[in-house]
């Protein structure tokens, strides 16, 4: 008798037995994680379809067909989740509430001479879908390597698949050699005049000419006449520029106006309601949150009217922890526009959290009010 055999087929039967009974728990774990969502709860870990707190910071939505694409900035542990290590994750929703897992749209390059290299700074990824190229097209915050946020340029990337894989295509800084257009009305002291600049930001801007204006925290709005617009921090921040992309959205037509100048803006998130431009957006304070403020206008092109923050209720003064990234309409139902952050985590990136809560119209004013919990019912049909 081969004692052993008999030894080493009884460890291998018991280490199997073992295995089968760890796989089973396992998927057990996953599947109590991954049971059906019923409703928002902002602020709490949000598990997708594999149990996993779901990673798309800075996030943009593209519905298509009855489902939402989720795409936002995929984060690492620590510090070091700041910057891009990873790329773009893209996750797919039919109800909003639970999302599943579509993998990396766009991934950073290993190739240091890149300008999506591993460890540079990809921000704010935003997909637009063109109908007459039939291209999914992804625009985004980019910083070169190494050079903290010196670059202050767009990002462009297209796919012919929502969820990607997404090609880089280019980055650059938008609009060079252009001077931007003015309301009918504007009064002449408060358009730019690059021989005698007025202010700091009117200094930026014409410093930034020849080059094309800086373009930081960003977004891509398209309307219903199927325009499509760039809107993004310019000006060292201090002022947002709307931007009209070209017909197949992978370019500028140097076409761009300066909203809210002088003051510094970020985190723009556009959305439009009966005839009128909503923009939301927030102050400078780097990863810490601070009161929000929103802006509404009769055409994309303005004149756009500042009104303070459309925060109400405890924790309204600091946009309830989080700052904006869009605002996503609710197909299927009526005067219904969620509004999207995000709580940041710098010491730890992957923990950032999203507060997602229901924008309420008063007339032609905007509120955002916190809720623990909440569902779709919250619209009306």
């Amino acid at each position: 008798m081969n004692f052993n055999k008999i030894f080493f087929g009884t460890k291998l039967l018991v280490a199997g037995l073992l295995a089968i009974s760890f796989a089973a728990h396992a998927q057990e774990t996953v599947t109590s994680k991954a049971a059906k969502l019923t409703q928002f709860t902002p602020g709490t870990i949000w598990p997708d379809n594999k149990g996993v707190h779901i990673n798309a910071h800075g996030g943009g939505m593209l519905y298509q067909k009855g489902t939402y694409y989720w795409f936002g900035e995929h984060k690492i542990a620590g510090g070091a989740g700041n910057r891009a290590m990873v790329g773009v994750h893209c996750y797919s929703s039919k109800d909003l509430y639970n999302w599943k897992d579509e993998g990396i749209a766009l991934a950073v390059s290993p190739d240091t001479t890149s300008d999506i290299a591993k460890g540079c700074i990809l921000e704010r990824p935003k997909v637009v879908y063109n109908k007459k190229t039939k291209k999914y097209v992804m625009w985004f915050h980019l910083e070169l390597l190494g050079q903290g946020y010196k670059a202050a340029r767009a990002g462009l990337a297209i796919s012919d698949k929502a969820t990607g894989p997404y090609t880089f295509v280019k980055s650059y800084r938008p609009n060079a050699g252009f001077m931007p257009i003015y309301p009918p009305g504007t009064p002449d002291n408060e358009k730019v005049d690059c021989a005698n600049p007025k202010n700091k930001s009117e200094g930026f801007f014409c410093r930034d000419v020849p080059g094309g204006q800086m373009a930081r925290d960003m977004n891509v709005f398209v309307d219903d006449d199927g325009k499509a617009y760039h809107i993004f921090s310019a000006e060292e921040n201090f002022t947002l520029d709307i931007a009209e992309l070209n017909d197949d959205y992978t370019g500028h037509t140097g076409k761009f106006t300066r909203v809210y100048a002088g003051h510094q803006t970020e985190a723009p998130a556009i959305f439009k309601h009966n005839g009128t431009y909503y923009l939301i957006g927030s102050g400078t304070t780097g990863w810490a949150p601070n009161p929000a403020r929103w802006f509404s206008a009769p055409s994309i092109w303005g004149p756009w009217t500042y009104h303070g923050n459309p925060c109400v209720g405890t924790g309204s003064e600091i946009t309830f922890g989080g700052q904006s990234t869009y605002v996503l309409p609710v197909v299927g139902k009526k005067d219904a526009f969620i509004f999207m952050a995000d709580k940041w985590t710098p010491k730890d990136a992957i923990d950032g959290r999203y507060l997602w809560l229901p924008i309420v119209f008063k007339g032609n004013d905007i509120e955002i009010d916190w809720l623990d919990k909440w569902d779709l019912s919250a619209f009306k049909k």
